[in-house]
């Protein structure tokens, strides 16, 4: 397979920008000729470039390589486990009306039509072998390369730029997570439910949409390998997040929610048990610690 004059041509300039020692550059031609089809190698005297395989499949996140964010400071990802045409909406959503930030899928099972989505900024790996939501969520946090990232449920619709307002906040230091949804967790029922305030401090934000700074979230252990299903496992990381100093910021975002299939059109008994499961989790660790939750309002 012969590559095209105009991946040549990206070849070339990635060799003008190497030898001008603009590395960002060089990358991020890299990901522009990766969209394109094919690989590109440094050899002596030039480059050789190679059929490139579309996405990576991986029997294990333990095995996920980094996924290169190139230029962007933050990456939108998403655990995919079926519905691929209504992710196929939400990720065009993201296209239309956030260019300033590069989109990760990690797809459990076949890719489909999903692989057509792909380009410049928006990658795919595929696990063959599901270990749980935790166990995924922490493979993004792992291999993404950007500074932030966010964590997106399939069921969340961008109507507007969700991104630029996210990245001001974060970048500010002043909180270690910002989100769409969350709460404050009340303490009249002994920590076994969450009220929604609105905008401000929040005790848990929910995984509907939640952006971090990726080292912050990994410095405190990510999420719970622990979780298999992803209700709650977004509360017991925010708390964790808490423990250690953190603070999180429920912010009014351009989002809606579509049909959530994670939690309407999973078996109910299998989705209350993992529930459950996660919650005795929360309160085991965490309950009467008053000291890590947010200041009431």
């Amino acid at each position: 397979m012969s590559a095209p004059q105009e991946v040549h041509d990206l070849a070339l300039a990635r060799q003008e920008a190497r030898a001008n020692r603009d590395f960002a550059k060089s990358d991020e031609l890299r990901n522009e000729i990766a969209a394109k089809g094919f690989e590109v190698v440094d050899v002596a005297g030039g480059y050789e470039l190679r059929p490139k395989k579309r996405y990576a499949t991986y029997e294990s996140t333990r095995d996920i390589r980094p996924i290169n964010s190139g230029k962007y400071e933050i990456t939108v990802a998403m655990i995919i486990d079926g519905f691929h045409e209504d992710a196929v909406e939400t990720l065009k959503s993201i296209k239309q009306h956030s260019a300033d930030c590069a989109i990760t899928m990690l797809v459990l099972g076949d890719a489909g039509i999903l692989a057509d989505q792909l380009d410049a900024r928006t990658s795919l790996v595929v696990v063959t072998e599901n270990f749980g939501w935790g166990e995924n969520a922490n493979a993004l946090l792992r291999s993404v390369t950007s500074e932030f990232i966010v964590i997106m449920d399939p069921s969340t619709r961008f109507t507007g730029d969700a991104i630029t307002p996210v990245l001001a906040e974060l970048k500010k230091r002043e909180f270690v997570a910002v989100g769409w949804r969350g709460g404050l967790v009340n303490l009249e029922d002994e920590w076994r439910s969450t009220e929604d305030k609105g905008a401000g401090e929040v005790d848990v934000l929910f995984s509907y949409f939640i952006a971090m700074h990726r080292e912050d979230a990994l410095a405190a252990r990510g999420f719970s390998n622990r979780a298999v299903f992803y209700r709650n496992a977004d509360i017991e990381f925010s708390l964790g997040l808490r423990h250690g100093n953190g603070r999180l910021l429920q912010m009014d975002l351009p989002l809606e929610q579509d049909r959530h299939h994670g939690y309407h059109d999973s078996d109910p008994e299998y989705r209350d048990l993992q529930s459950k499961k996660n919650y005795d989790r929360i309160l085991e660790r965490f309950r009467g610690k008053e000291a890590i939750l947010s200041p009431r309002r």
